[in-house]
């Protein structure tokens, strides 16, 4: 018999916890032709902002060591086109769909959420955004502005609000409990490090925006210890990702307590990682005789 890879997070169901990191499935189409994407336990859409953005100038990616460097600048074709024309073809595959809401402001926040309304299973609050009115500071990087747009999006949400955190703070699992406290159903980290790659030779940075977020299996060390962190000051279910590229990774995050995982790097190597992952979990669980995926959640054993 095989193992039950149902898991809950936040009252909805998904077959196996296993999705898509925002900013890297797009809206699903380019990867449909390689596999059945309901397979996938949801679709995490790349962010949607109140209105359509072009994004940052090139170059915004480049290659480091174990992983990425990206500054794609959140390009997206606006709330209103994302609800028309992507989000029909979304609703075919039998999977959840979650959508990362992106902002300049408070207000920009609110008004995407409620065009959304109950029209997809979850949004992901992306406080990595600029906070243009305080100086363009994230606002995941402070305890009250993050506890403000938690709790300004939670009174308009429809769906279950997961908050999307940054790892460029100081301890993280201050933020975690200021967005359980706005009202957070669920959390997801960690969001990209900043980072920065030059070229040697024209002494200048690679990215036209000089920094941007790294991603791949070099921050997952980071991802791993910070997901643990949380876990043990929160009480709402963690999606936890940076770095996954194997069943094993994903295990990690488990144990560490993370009750479901996102996966996003990996598939601009291998665009089966998603489906791979799933399967690499299923054998873990049935090679350890285990008959539910959820009994591996926070069962780190510390030293």
């Amino acid at each position: 018999m095989k193992a039950n890879m149902k898991v809950n997070i936040a009252g909805v169901e998904w077959k196996n916890p296993v999705t898509t990191s925002s900013g890297t499935f797009g809206f699903g189409k380019e990867y449909a032709e390689y596999f059945d994407i309901s397979r996938l336990g949801a679709i995490t859409v790349k962010s949607v902002s109140i209105e359509k953005k072009l994004g940052n100038a090139s170059p915004r990616v480049a290659e480091v060591a174990s992983g990425m460097l990206n500054s794609v600048g959140l390009q997206n074709p606006g709330v209103d086109f994302f609800m028309n024309y992507e989000l029909p073809e979304l609703r075919k595959p039998d999977t959840k769909i979650i959508v990362n809401v992106a902002g300049n402001t408070i207000d920009e926040y609110v008004a995407v959420v409620e065009k959304l309304g109950d029209s997809v299973d979850m949004l992901e609050l992306n406080i990595s955004c600029p906070n243009v009115k305080v100086g363009g500071m994230a606002f995941g990087v402070d305890e009250k502005s993050a506890f403000e747009a938690t709790i300004a999006v939670k009174k308009v949400a429809k769906v279950p609000l997961i908050v999307k955190l940054s790892p460029n703070v100081t301890d993280v699992s201050v933020i975690a409990k200021a967005v359980e406290d706005g009202g957070a159903a669920a959390i997801s980290l960690i969001n990209t490090l900043l980072g920065m790659k030059i070229d040697i030779n024209k002494r200048k940075p690679i990215l036209a925006n000089n920094y941007g977020g790294m991603s791949g299996p070099c921050v997952m060390p980071v991802a791993v210890r910070m997901v643990h962190q949380v876990a043990q000051k929160v009480k709402i279910p963690i999606i936890g990702m940076g770095g996954i590229s194997t069943g094993a990774d994903a295990i990690e995050f488990m144990l560490a307590g993370a009750s479901a995982v996102a996966v996003g790097t990996a598939g601009f190597v291998d665009p089966y990682a998603w489906v791979r992952i799933i399967a690499e979990i299923e054998e873990y669980l049935t090679k350890n005789n285990i008959d539910d995926v959820n009994e591996i959640i926070g069962k780190l054993e510390m030293n």
